[in-house]
């Protein structure tokens, strides 16, 4: 069954009959701004200088102002519109990625079934995070055939309990919070019958300008007068986490100015808070550093993936388990800024996890 891939694409009109190659346009404008340079940008995605500036030039028309400001022997820099353009890219991406991957694994799925493939596919249903992504990239290298959809930790393993998939992923904080954080699932999970395998340790904070401008030290300060939060969607781990943190300071949730304002994924959470629409938001230490932001650490969690006791022999998923055990993997996670990766792979029956 081949790969299908799906990405976000930008249309500009100007209304005159001609379209704006935006996309073509926004990876000009990021090799620009990593280079200093027109030509070397336009090197970069294989255009010729003169393509690349009547690309610019065109830009320019449509939007009324410069993208980029060019110096004699200083090189060429974004605009303030230019480096919005990146950033709302860059925030779609985050935003929708994660969506459009579990439509086209959903999709690979429905045409192997049409295809009738002779061996049954492994479901995974988790929320979106780096190591899952980076499973998702080694099993397909491996060509390990898995249906994945992302969803929020108690919407996967609702699914596990029900049938709908054989690998639910879900995190758990360690620590004061573990217990009632737990408790969340485990009334979805069964002690006979179900297992878990370790995918990574990994560490939660709060995501603020880079340099922290605001001074920010901590949860407190998100009753701060003036200040934006952006929040993770109901039903998702780091929501959970997020009310647990704010229970234990005391702090009422409307309190804090954009609470109920929601992002779905920790990237997209990231994104918001380095384009300028927020001033802090919380999630993984990956995150903040993929968009350069300044991070607070405030705890730790464990992510897992829940199964039947019996998938553990199931043909299906050998393959899948054999790549979660693997060195190579292991090593994928350990690099991720954030995560730890000790006991990746290690599966454990859920009182030895909860006690």
């Amino acid at each position: 069954m081949p790969r299908i891939t799906l990405s976000p694409q930008w249309r500009i009109d100007p209304g005159e009959g001609v379209t704006l190659d935006a996309n073509t346009l926004l990876g000009l404008l990021a090799a620009v701004q990593a280079s200093g340079s027109i030509s070397q940008g336009g090197r970069e995605l294989g255009l010729s200088y003169r393509h690349a500036w009547g690309l610019l030039q065109q830009a320019e028309q449509v939007f009324g102002q410069p993208l980029l400001v060019r110096g004699r022997g200083r090189g060429s820099a974004l605009t303030e519109l230019g480096e919005k353009l990146i950033w709302a890219d860059a925030r779609i991406g985050a935003r929708l990625q994660p969506l459009l991957e579990s439509l086209a694994s959903e999709l690979e799925g429905e045409l192997g079934r049409v295809q009738r493939r002779q061996r049954a596919v492994p479901r995974l249903h988790a929320s979106h995070g780096f190591a899952v992504a980076a499973l998702r990239e080694q099993l397909a290298a491996r060509q390990v055939p898995v249906e994945l959809r992302y969803r929020s930790s108690l919407e996967a393993v609702a699914a596990l309990a029900q049938g709908d998939c054989e690998l639910a992923g879900f995190h758990v904080p360690l620590g004061e919070f573990e217990a009632a954080a737990a408790q969340r699932y485990l009334p979805w999970l069964q002690r006979h019958q179900h297992r878990l395998v370790q995918l990574a340790v990994r560490t939660q904070g709060l995501f603020v300008a880079a340099g922290n401008p605001l001074g920010l030290r901590g949860l407190r300060d998100l009753t701060r007068r003036g200040l934006r939060f952006v929040n993770r969607p109901e039903g998702s781990g780091t929501r959970v986490l997020t009310d647990l943190l704010l229970q234990r300071e005391g702090i009422a949730p409307r309190s804090v100015a954009g609470y109920d304002n929601t992002e779905l994924t920790h990237a997209a959470v990231a994104a918001y808070v380095a384009s300028g629409m927020a001033d802090v938001g919380i999630g993984v230490q990956t995150a903040a550093h993929r968009f350069g932001l300044h991070f607070i650490p405030l705890l730790k969690e464990r992510y897992f993936f829940a199964l039947p006791a019996d998938a553990l022999e199931r043909a299906e998923l050998r393959p899948v388990l054999t790549v979660l055990r693997s060195p190579a993997f292991r090593a994928r996670v350990a690099a991720l800024k954030g995560y730890e990766a000790a006991h990746t792979g290690q599966v454990m029956a859920l009182g030895d996890a909860f006690g």
